[in-house]
């Protein structure tokens, strides 16, 4: 149960990183692969608000400030950046958001350092007890908001008229725009929203956890859940961070060396085999 308990909570972390991907992928059919690198900058950005002697903020001010400030700048880098390789290849955009995460993790090292830093939070170290299991009171505020996100995006895609937009404009963006719906506002808009949701996921992992620059390879992982759970399913990036996130304590406890390690990507590569749109696979015919 112990394991349980863990697994579920870094599988939530995986499922909020997971989600960002998604939330670009639904909008853009692009893949960003800065998203972990995003999660880490939230986090860093909170620790330097709260824990810097000269800012010394409240967390729960520094909180919506880094959340505000992530959010500013993934739709900066959207407008800025990503919209001038309009008409290029996935690839390419592939190419530099790698490049980006690069950068992410060299500016993060040379602001805040390489050492691992704890944050300081009002959660972190809490725990409590029920018979001989201990249940840390940041596992238990990942596990509730991350649901409680899930919950709100998917709504906000399946019933809201921004949420349908911008799941029309990544069918097809001709026929959005001559809809009269702005499409490059709306992926600027969807990459802020990716950016909040990197920067709440930071924020839960550094309470729990220690955070240094080499935290957003993270976002691999969180990718594979992302395919395991069906690359372009809210509820599914959810799912398959629990999956890789339960599977890993186990594997760490009953299995040894490598083979505990590769693990989350053996269930990725037995998914691609037998079920390669994921376990909540969205596969739909595209409308014209």
């Amino acid at each position: 149960m112990q394991l349980v308990i863990s697994g579920l909570a870094m599988g939530c972390v995986y499922g909020l990183i997971a989600m960002g991907f998604v939330l670009i992928y639904k909008a853009t059919e692009a893949v960003n692969f800065a998203q972990g690198d995003m999660m880490m900058l939230g986090a860093f950005i909170t620790l330097g608000l709260t824990n810097d002697h000269y800012m010394a903020l409240p967390f729960w001010i520094s909180v919506p400030i880094a959340i505000s400030l992530m959010g500013c700048l993934g739709y900066l880098l959207d407008s800025l950046i990503i919209r001038r390789m309009f008409g290029q290849s996935q690839l390419a955009v592939v190419i530099l958001t790698i490049a980006l995460g690069f950068v992410a993790r060299f500016l993060a090292g040379a602001i805040w350092g390489h050492d691992p830093q704890s944050l300081e939070s009002p959660i972190s170290g809490q725990y409590f007890r029920i018979s001989d299991i201990v249940i840390g009171v940041p596992e238990i505020w990942i596990i509730g908001i991350t649901i409680f996100l899930t919950v709100v995006l998917f709504v906000f895609f399946a019933k809201t008229k921004l949420g349908v937009a911008m799941q029309a404009a990544s069918q097809n963006q001709m026929a959005a725009y001559y809809m009269g719906i702005p499409v490059r506002r709306v992926n600027s808009l969807i990459w802020a929203l990716s950016g909040i949701v990197a920067a709440i996921a930071g924020i839960l992992f550094a309470s729990k956890n220690a955070i240094d620059p080499g935290t957003g390879l993270l976002g691999i992982k969180a990718f594979a859940a992302a395919v395991i759970g069906g690359l372009g399913s809210l509820p599914g990036a959810l799912l398959g961070g629990l999956v890789i996130g339960l599977i890993e304590p186990f594997a760490a406890r009953y299995l040894e060396g490598d083979i505990a390690r590769i693990m989350p990507y053996l269930v990725l590569v037995l998914i691609l085999i037998f079920r390669p749109h994921g376990i909540l696979s969205q596969v739909q015919k595209k409308k014209v």
